[in-house]
């Protein structure tokens, strides 16, 4: 009887110290962020300054001129006039259905955070790379990044720093910088150990054989994490703009909440524009970098 009385008791005192415990990190995480929310936020001062001074040049520049520096830029990466082409014809049916400034804002955003998520996933996949420890370390926290669902992102960068740019820019970071740290890590360990060792045998010092050797080859490898981080970052857009991040998300959202299907349909599609022509364009720049690094090679 008492093991029985002890059974039923036992869920009830662990829902008590489970709300209890919730509390404390919660009044915990709400005092930290009263006290250094301002701070926080202010260091991030220069990143949106730079992200409203991108929006507002995409966004006042005449669409003509946008239109061509893109597709010089697509041109430029991927050679191929047919792709050129199907950038100009999604641009131009965007801008036909009233959606271009919405797109320059996504666009924006989408730049800062993929360049953010190459400047800061880049050197941690070096370091996975170069340290069993830190692979360790690291990998069980891409795991919890990968998998938690989009939504509890929002949760503590909005208690920390408000509603607004910023935190949008660090959520959809957050989602998106996993595949780049992972594929760097794996493009540098898959480098044939013979290819290192003949760069040694010549006099490579470290770092050396990192640049000159090990980031050449493992560049197609990190362009698949960069094309992934662009798809993810992409994908959180929409539920970044659940915190204010304006651009094509909001639409989206609104479309939802109103039951506006067109509404919903066509920023939906030109996301997917949006998406189709990162993800080309990279996957074709990343196959002419490959072939002339095999031909530099063979020569």
């Amino acid at each position: 009887m008492a093991n029985s009385s002890w059974l039923t008791e036992f869920p009830d005192m662990s829902r008590r110290e489970l709300l209890s415990f919730r509390q404390t990190l919660d009044g915990a995480y709400r005092d930290f962020s009263r006290e250094y929310g301002d701070t926080i936020e202010s260091l991030f001062d220069p990143l949106l300054s730079f992200l409203i001074w991108f929006e507002d040049l995409l966004i006042s520049t005449p669409w003509w001129i946008v239109l061509g520096a893109v597709l010089g830029l697509v041109y430029y990466a991927s050679r191929s006039l047919k792709l050129s082409a199907g950038v100009l014809v999604s641009l131009l049916a965007i801008g036909y259905f009233g959606m271009w400034e919405d797109t320059m804002r996504t666009l924006s955003i989408i730049t800062v955070c993929t360049l953010m998520s190459i400047a800061i996933g880049i050197p941690i996949g070096i370091l996975m790379a170069q340290s069993d420890r830190a692979r360790s370390i690291i990998t069980p926290l891409l795991d919890i990044m990968q998998t938690m669902p989009a939504f509890v992102y929002l949760i503590p960068v909005v208690m920390l720093l408000g509603i607004g740019k910023i935190p949008g820019v660090i959520a959809v970071i957050i989602y998106a910088i996993p595949p780049v740290i992972r594929l760097t890590n794996l493009g540098i360990r898959l480098v044939d150990t013979e290819t290192l060792e003949a760069a040694t045998a010549y006099g490579a010092t470290r770092s050396q054989r990192l640049f000159g050797v090990q980031l050449p080859l493992a560049m197609p490898t990190i362009m698949a994490g960069i094309n992934q981080t662009i798809m993810m970052a992409l994908a959180m857009v929409v539920v970044a703009s659940m915190i204010g991040v304006k651009g094509l998300g909001q639409p989206v959202l609104k479309s939802i909440t109103n039951q506006y299907f067109t509404l919903g349909l066509l920023n939906g599609l030109a996301i997917v524009a949006l998406a189709i022509i990162f993800d080309r364009v990279s996957q074709t720049y990343a196959k002419r970098a490959q072939k002339h690094l095999e031909g530099s090679n063979h020569g």
